[in-house]
C-alpha cells in the first residue's frame, strides 16, 4: 500500500477552493492512474463554486473537475489497450488534482501529433456531440446564438459541413472570432426584433433550418424559436442551470419544430465524442487552441472561477494547469 500523497483542490465552501495534500489514488482492476497535466474549467462548475443550498461541502478532492488530460503513470490489473506513458484525455469528476484514477472506458488515447498541447476532452467531445445531434446538411442556413468556446467550435464544424452560418453574440470580439471560424454573417445580440428582422432578410423570410442556442438563458432560448423555420430543428446546447424556463409552445407547435436537447448523459456517447474530437483536431479540421485564452495554477482556482464569472474582454476558455 502506497503512502504517497498529492495536491488536490478542495472546494470547502462557497468561493472557498483550497489546495490540500491528500492520499494519491491507486489504480484498481480495469483502471489507470493519470498524472494530470491540466483540466478545463467548465461553466457548469460555477454554481458549485458560488454555492447553492443543495450542495454539500467540502467537496471530494479534485471535484468537480471533469475535463482532465495527462499521462498514464500506473495501470491496474486486467488493463488492455493502455500502458504507462500513454497520453490520454479523461472523463471523470476529480481532475482538479495532480493525479486521477479513471476506468479504461473513460480514457481516450491522444496521438503523438498532439504532444505538448492541452486537450480537455470532455468539452471538445461535447461540441462534436452537439454537432452530430444537430444533423447539419450542406447548403443549410444555421444560426448559432452565443459565441463562446462551444459556439466557436460548433461554428467551425457547421461551416466545415457546408452550411451557411449566422453567428449571434453580445461581444464584438466574439463575433470577430466567429467570422474567423467560418461564420458568413455576424449579428450583435442587442435587440430582439432587429435580430429577427435581419435573419428574416438574410433567409428571404424563411428563417433557418437549424438554430443552436449556446447561451443557457431565457432570452436566447426565446430568440432561437423565432429564428427556426417551419419543420426546422432547434438545438438547445446552452446549459440552463438557474431555474425553470418558459417556451412559446404556440410558435414551436405552429412551425412544427423538432426541439433537441443536445446535452449528452450516456458516458459511452460522451467518450465517442471525445474520440471524434481527437480525430478532428489531429487532422486539422478543428483548431481549439486559440480558444484557450486563460491559464491558472491549481492554487488559483478561486481566481479562475471569478474570471470565468466576470468574463473579461477576450475570455473564452480557462485551463487549470497542474
Amino acid at each position: 500500500m502506497s503512502n504517497a500523497t498529492m495536491a488536490a483542490a478542495v472546494i470547502a465552501g462557497p468561493k472557498g477552493a483550497r489546495v490540500e495534500r491528500v492520499a494519491r489514488p491507486e489504480p484498481g482492476p480495469n483502471t489507470v492512474r493519470v498524472k494530470l497535466e491540466g483540466c478545463g474549467l467548465c461553466g457548469s462548475n460555477l454554481p458549485v463554486w458560488e454555492g447553492r443550498e443543495w450542495f454539500k461541502y467540502p467537496m471530494q478532492p479534485g471535484a468537480p473537475g471533469h475535463e482532465g488530460w495527462g499521462v498514464i503513470d500506473a495501470v491496474g490489473s486486467g488493463v488492455t489497450g493502455f500502458k504507462v506513458g500513454d497520453r490520454v484525455a479523461t472523463l471523470s469528476s476529480a481532475a482538479y488534482a495532480e493525479y486521477d484514477v479513471v476506468n479504461t472506458d473513460s480514457a481516450v488515447l491522444l496521438p503523438p501529433s498532439l504532444a505538448g498541447k492541452p486537450f480537455p476532452g470532455e468539452p471538445l467531445g461535447c461540441a462534436m456531440n452537439i454537432f452530430r445531434r444537430s444533423d447539419i446538411q450542406p447548403g443549410q442556413t444555421v444560426a448559432i446564438i452565443g459565441i463562446g468556446f462551444l459556439g466557436a467550435l460548433v461554428t467551425r464544424l457547421a461551416a466545415n459541413a457546408g452550411a451557411r452560418v449566422i453567428a449571434i453574440s453580445r461581444r464584438p470580439y466574439a463575433l470577430e472570432l466567429a467570422r474567423a471560424y467560418g461564420a458568413t454573417e455576424c449579428i450583435p445580440m442587442d435587440d430582439h426584433h432587429k435580430i429577427i428582422d435581419r435573419v428574416k432578410s438574410l433567409t428571404n423570410g424563411a428563417f433557418c433550418e437549424r438554430v443552436i442556442e449556446v447561451v443557457g438563458e431565457q432570452w436566447p432560448l426565446d430568440l432561437a424559436g423565432e429564428l427556426t423555420r417551419e419543420r426546422g430543428k432547434l438545438i438547445v446546447a446552452g446549459y440552463h442551470q438557474d431555474g425553470p424556463r418558459q417556451v412559446n409552445m404556440w410558435l414551436w407547435n405552429w412551425r412544427g419544430l423538432d426541439v433537441i436537447n443536445a446535452h449528452e448523459r450516456d458516458p459511452k456517447v460522451y467518450v465517442e465524442g471525445i474520440r471524434m474530437a481527437v480525430d478532428a483536431v489531429a487532422s486539422g479540421k478543428l483548431d481549439p487552441f486559440p480558444l484557450f485564452t486563460h491559464r491558472f495554477g491549481l492554487d488559483e482556482l478561486n481566481k479562475a472561477f471569478e474570471t470565468m464569472r466576470s468574463r473579461p474582454e477576450g475570455f473564452l476558455k480557462a485551463l487549470i494547469t497542474v
